[in-house]
């Protein structure tokens, strides 16, 4: 390439780059509403009236905007490229270049690019879109519906222990337009599974739309086998490193393993590319996600985690400007979006209530068979700001003058945390517990960094610090071990985490550490992999399924790939990488 053609395209890209940042994205936007008052069935109950968040007549810009440019066709860019460049094999990263392996452009995973308005479910599956059904709150006898319709309509369901056989009809009840709807199904038997099918019509047509069969289970007691899967990353907002059509086929696979619950281990609801901070458009990445979870929501319970890029944090809701604005409402809408659970007799978690949030519901534990499940929050207890901010506000870089990175010498590693109540929470919890396995899940090892057990050894996690900043002892004195240490301790099996974008199973100190993919990269990169020092390192895109038996446990890493890069060593549903844990010895 000469100097004069290189110099002709920089300019081209910084020209369209600039016109496109000038550009606002075009989010669908869905008032946020009421979860609907009572049905008149006994087996269901609904929980009572929530009030709409407050409404602001002129919306503040979002301070975690980031403008991306539009999409454009991946052929025009290879046209492009090899025209310019000679290039003739380049990775679909949309507008920005093709990362070194293992790092991402800029090293941070493959940051922008595209537009949200556009990343639909694919019309085959459009249904999932006209009523997004999303179980939760899983019980040994009850199961939370919810119900969000595009358009107005009306429904029941019918349920049954036998496929096809139903022996429970609810009545028809009305699925107001963008409003989700919760129903609790009650006076269920534990350790049993149960099948249902859920029915729909416009108001005033005369058939009804029949869904396919679906299936549930309660707790399961004891002694029992199950799976459960887990998604990593799935980032809608990054057309260059997630695509529609493969997410989707991802959470149908993993749908069609049956699993009990499914669990999003943080990062699927970024706020980057919504340009105002009113409710309803800081719901805008929730309501997206409806029909794609809903793809395995409507028959395994959903458990959502917290990633950096939500911006739902303390920190955040600590300032006095817009950040509070966009950390309140992004957990306001998780919290009425999805059906996620609250302490009671059957999980236990956080029972703090902050103002204009209620209670967060961002850790709990629980147990089903014989294991013991807890979700940690590395967001909502730390008064330092763990990872991105506001406007390139950046834990992880202070900016120096003229935006030139300072490092992390002025870094407040130790000012991170999960906070005290969270840790003493997770300390009672695994002593208490004598389940024969148990699992952990964060969205990384302290929210921020990258790799598993090559930065576990720090701080909080494992007590040392990197330039001699204090010493454990001194800096957590009511904490009697660091939390890797505490794991160790209590026999902890695997810790699952996301964030880096890759899969990757690492061991210390006799716990697994394992970073969960994502399920929607169509470049199939393994981002971050320099980070990963050891162990079994894979590119995504994928899943982990998961089954629990008395005997062990098996871990798989089911990949996913589009039908156009489907070959023989390509195959949707192959098994790219298994490993077993055997079960705890007393």
């Amino acid at each position: 390439m000469t100097q004069k053609s290189a110099a002709s395209f920089r300019k081209w890209r910084q020209d369209w780059l600039t016109s496109r940042e000038q550009q606002e994205p075009r989010y669908g936007i869905i008032a946020l509403s009421s979860v609907r008052n009572s049905l008149s069935r006994s087996v269901f109950h609904l929980p009572h009236r929530h009030p709409s968040p407050a409404m602001s007549d002129s919306p503040t810009p979002n301070p975690f905007f980031r403008p991306f440019p539009a999409p454009f066709l991946r052929r025009e860019f290879l046209g492009l490229m090899t025209a310019s460049w000679g290039w003739t094999m380049v990775s679909s990263y949309g507008a920005d270049e093709a990362p070194e392996k293992g790092k991402g452009p800029k090293g941070r995973g493959g940051r922008g690019g595209g537009n949200s308005s556009e990343y639909v479910l694919p019309e085959f599956l459009a249904e999932f879109a006209t009523l997004s059904i999303i179980l939760g709150r899983a019980t040994d006898k009850t199961m939370t519906f919810s119900a969000l319709a595009k358009e107005t309509l009306e429904g029941y369901f019918e349920i049954g222990t036998v496929p096809g056989k139903y022996v429970i009809k609810t009545a028809v009840t009305s699925f107001q337009a963008g409003e989700p709807t919760e129903l609790l199904l009650g006076e269920l038997t534990p350790n049993t599974e149960y099948f249902y099918r859920a029915n729909y019509r416009k108001p005033g047509a005369a058939a009804f739309t029949h869904r396919p069969e679906c299936r549930f289970a309660t707790q399961r007691a004891s002694g029992s086998t199950f799976t459960f899967t887990i998604q990593g990353d799935s980032h809608p907002e990054r057309p260059q490193s997630s695509h529609p059509e493969l997410y989707a086929r991802t959470l149908q696979t993993a749908a069609a393993d049956g699993p009990d619950f499914h669990i999003c281990i943080g990062d699927d609801f970024s706020v980057e590319k919504i340009p105002t901070t009113s409710p309803e458009s800081l719901a805008a990445p929730y309501l997206l996600q409806r029909p794609f979870l809903g793809l395995i929501g409507q028959s395994a319970p959903v458990f959502l985690l917290n990633g950096n890029h939500e911006q739902a944090s303390l920190y955040n809701y600590n300032q006095v400007d817009e950040r509070r604005t966009v950390a309140i409402a992004t957990q306001v809408a998780r919290n009425r979006l999805y059906p996620t659970p609250a302490p009671d007799a059957f999980y236990s978690g956080n029972t703090e209530a902050l103002k204009d949030i209620g209670l967060l519901k961002n850790y709990c534990a629980w147990t089903w068979g014989d294991a013991l499940f807890i979700i940690l929050d590395n967001y909502w207890h730390s008064p330092a700001l763990v990872d991105s901010g506001f406007k390139g506000e950046d834990a992880r870089q202070p900016r120096g003058e003229k935006g030139k990175s300072r490092g992390n010498k002025n870094r407040d590693w130790w000012g991170i945390t999960i906070g005290d109540a969270q840790y003493q929470w997770l300390k009672e919890t695994l002593e208490t517990s004598g389940e024969t396995y148990k699992f952990v899940f964060a969205h990384h090892v302290l929210g921020t960094g990258r790799g598993g057990i090559d930065g576990c050894g720090m701080y909080e996690w494992g007590g040392e610090a990197r330039r001699g900043e204090g010493t454990f002892a001194e800096n957590r004195p009511t904490w009697p071990l660091p939390i890797h240490q505490l794991m160790v301790k209590h026999k902890v099996n695997i810790f699952f985490q996301g964030h880096d974008h890759l899969y990757c199973q690492q061991e210390k100190d006799g716990i697994i550490y394992q970073e969960v993919p994502m399920p929607s990269d169509h470049g199939y990169v393994a981002y971050n992999e320099d980070r990963y020092q050891s162990g079994t390192k894979l590119p995504s895109s994928g899943y982990l399924r998961v089954t629990v038996s008395p005997e062990q446990v098996t871990v798989d890493y089911v990949r996913s790939y589009l039908p156009k890069d489907e070959g023989p060593d390509t195959q949707q549903g192959a098994i790219a990488h298994t490993y077993k844990v055997r079960a705890n010895s007393a």
